[in-house]
């Protein structure tokens, strides 16, 4: 991405408030900041949905990210663009989930979610425990391979977001893992709709796998649409229940961290040094305010629950589901739309090539133990 002189001003400087510069001059301010880069993200998208219906197989959402990812290697968007491409690739990424949840009730969603257990649980323990292994043989340092290993196991750029607080990583690691992961979240999109055809996988199988094996909310979207309407809701589920372990992984996370600052705590003290006997407490309290569980919990899954709860009790007409499934693709086209624009093409050059092998590794741990488990489990 390029960068105007004017972006390089200090952001702590903030001008307070006059009669210039009123809370509804600022609001209008920064909704008016979005216009240019929704707007790019919103033309891209409607470019992919004419290509997607000439050419199914390829489907709007996919089209849309190649062209993302087309225009930022030619022309990087500038800081003029980016305030809208971040709020299309985001809250509207959230929006088209939220109204998929016209399409589900909350029986389905309960079902779907208890049945794909096995399989999620299967490849979380494999996403982890291949982390750890290869990571330290590829010499991928500690908090790097756990952001990789989470991010691949849970949901990727969100959960590294809620794991770096946890673990304390430095922006460096983000930087690397977020690269990584959104390299094979590209690649997902593009490789596992092939692959489900190749493989003869039904709607549902082919949802329990992308719910299960694609790392990011966005690529598992874009991957079932382009399967087909069934493998969407039912891969987003799944994606959703497989959302929530980002909890229990924190939680754990942050008990680990804890334990070992209170090892070297101890371990400095025996050895003599000048250490404070507080400090193991201290360490613990500061990791345990790091960790805030309902912030852990995404917004638009409550917003999920909610519409598929008014569906489920009717308040949503059955005449209104195949225009809101087609609202809900094409907010899912201007989302990836907008993540192909945001594409850090230099980032992906400069994070080296460990981080890569490792995401490799474990994109393919992860894929093949949820077809295996799909098999031997029967739910594929």
């Amino acid at each position: 991405m390029t960068f105007s002189k004017e972006s390089t001003a200090p952001a702590a400087l903030v001008l307070p408030h006059s009669e210039e510069t009123s809370p509804g001059a600022s609001r209008w301010g920064r909704t008016a900041s979005r216009i240019p880069g929704l707007t790019l993200a919103v033309v891209i998208a409607l470019a992919a949905t004419v290509i997607g219906r000439l050419v199914p197989i390829v489907g709007g959402p996919v089209a849309g990210i190649v062209i993302g990812v087309g225009v930022a290697a030619l022309v990087a968007p500038g800081a003029r663009w980016r305030p809208g491409i971040a709020t299309a690739s985001r809250t509207v990424l959230q929006a088209s989930v939220v109204v998929l949840g016209s399409q589900l009730s909350l029986m389905q969603i309960v079902h779907v979610g208890l049945s794909s257990l096995p399989v999620m649980l299967g490849t979380l323990t494999a996403a982890l425990v291949a982390a750890y292994w290869i990571g330290r043989w590829l010499g991928v340092t500690g908090n790097l391979r756990t952001l990789v290993g989470v991010g691949t196991a849970i949901c990727g750029a969100s959960a590294i977001a809620a794991v770096t607080p946890v673990i304390g990583a430095a922006g460096v690691e983000v930087a690397y893992a977020v690269t990584t992961i959104f390299l094979f979240n590209v690649s997902a999109v593009l490789v596992f709709p092939v692959l489900g055809h190749l493989l003869g996988m039904s709607q549902h199988a082919f949802g329990l796998f992308a719910g299960t094996a694609v790392n990011d909310m966005s690529s598992v979207v874009a991957a079932a649409t382009t399967y087909g309407h069934t493998a969407a809701t039912y891969a987003v589920v799944v994606k959703l229940t497989r959302t929530l372990l980002i909890i229990p992984i924190s939680l754990g996370l942050a008990a680990l961290v804890a334990r070992r600052e209170r090892v070297h705590a101890a371990a400095s003290s025996a050895a003599g040094t000048d250490t404070d006997t507080d400090t193991a407490p201290t360490v613990a309290a500061e990791i345990r305010s790091r960790v805030h569980v309902l912030r852990l919990v995404p917004r638009f899954l409550i917003g999920f629950l909610v519409v598929a709860a008014a569906n489920t009790v009717g308040l949503v007409p059955a005449g209104l589901h195949p225009a809101l499934s087609q609202v809900s693709v094409f907010l899912i086209t201007v989302a990836l739309s907008a993540i192909g624009l945001s594409t850090d093409l230099p980032g992906l050059r400069n994070a080296g090539h460990r981080p890569l092998v490792l995401g490799a590794a474990l994109w393919v741990v992860v894929s093949v133990t949820s077809l295996v488990l799909q098999r031997v489990t029967g739910l594929g």
